[in-house]
């Protein structure tokens, strides 16, 4: 019987984990951000501005997001980028907007409105060349995230002492990955059925996408085991997860047949910064939704708009 609270999940720790991302991160500064803001009427409301916005990212890529922003209120706002899951497209973020945030939903390379260069697709892009830490697809991807919180910390209108993170699934995996990666600028994370921790441990545990990427293709090249492993180590959050300095929420669904609980009860384990688990039986992937957005709210308001 599985035991997902005290499960063993394990992984090594790259040698050279930080320079490989000290690296990343440099070469992402060595293009300006460049962002471009284009005023969306048709998707504004009475009471929220929408824009379409674009940056240049790890590569030279420019990225797509959605920005938004409250009509009323006084800037600078608490920032919120909000990161989609592995199949989904970013939404336009007007909720957040309307609870007072100035909130960006980044769409990663190889979402709709950044493919133009990079697109693996999905299926596709857990193994897109996942035998080479410097050209595995998800490199780009996980700077993009970085990148997106540095728009923030340029915009005038936005209290870039107050950043928060919130998505679930890959969402949840690259709230881990960037709050590591930008710890001086993250104030919280929020992530749901984190993706992307524990990452050869999960396919053992689950036969649903996207994890089952791993294993059609170890089946297809058995001899890339350790490479593959090698790879996946520089990614795993459980790897960036002492890094994290910022409080952190996870919440999980003890039926998540997508991420396995054992991998998130073991990023809760490994982080050492303030944290709060939820779990919720008998619900799978969705973890908890929609009642568990009711503590997502709450929890990024107590660190981001105290007094809300």
């Amino acid at each position: 019987m599985r035991d997902p609270e005290n499960a063993t999940v394990e992984v090594e720790l790259p040698a050279d984990f930080d320079d490989f991302w000290a690296a990343g991160l440099a070469d992402c500064a060595s293009d300006p951000l460049d962002p471009v803001l284009t005023e969306m009427p048709t998707l504004s409301t009475d009471t929220v501005i929408v824009y379409d916005l674009r940056f240049t990212s790890f590569g030279g890529l420019r990225i797509a997001g959605w920005y938004a922003v409250p009509r009323a209120g006084t800037a600078p706002y608490p920032g919120l980028v909000t990161i989609p899951g592995y199949i989904s497209e970013p939404t336009v973020p007007k909720e957040w907007a309307e609870l007072g945030y100035a909130a960006l939903a980044i769409a990663p390379r190889g979402k709709l409105r950044s493919n133009d260069v990079f697109n693996p697709g999905y299926p596709g892009l857990l193994t897109h060349n996942i035998v080479d830490p410097n050209t595995y697809g998800y490199r780009g991807f996980y700077l993009d995230v970085v990148r997106a919180v540095e728009v923030l910390l340029d915009r005038p209108d936005v209290d870039n002492l107050r950043i928060g993170l919130q998505g679930s699934s890959q969402g949840g995996g690259l709230g881990i990955s960037t709050a590591a990666l930008l710890p001086d600028a993250i104030r919280c994370v929020a992530a749901g059925a984190p993706y992307l921790c524990g990452i050869m441990t999960a396919p053992t545990l689950t036969r649903s996408y996207p994890y089952e990427e791993i294993n059609e293709y170890l089946r297809i090249h058995p001899k890339d085991v350790d490479r593959v492993r090698e790879t996946v180590a520089y990614y795993d959050g459980l790897n960036f997860a002492p890094k994290v300095q910022a409080p952190t929420l996870i919440y999980l669904g003890l039926e998540d047949d997508v991420c396995p609980p054992e991998t998130g009860f073991a990023l809760h384990r490994t982080l050492t910064c303030e944290k709060t688990l939820h779990t919720y039986p008998h619900c799978a992937h969705h973890a908890g939704l929609p009642d568990v957005m009711r503590v997502v709210e709450d929890f990024l308001a107590e660190h981001l708009t105290p007094g809300r």
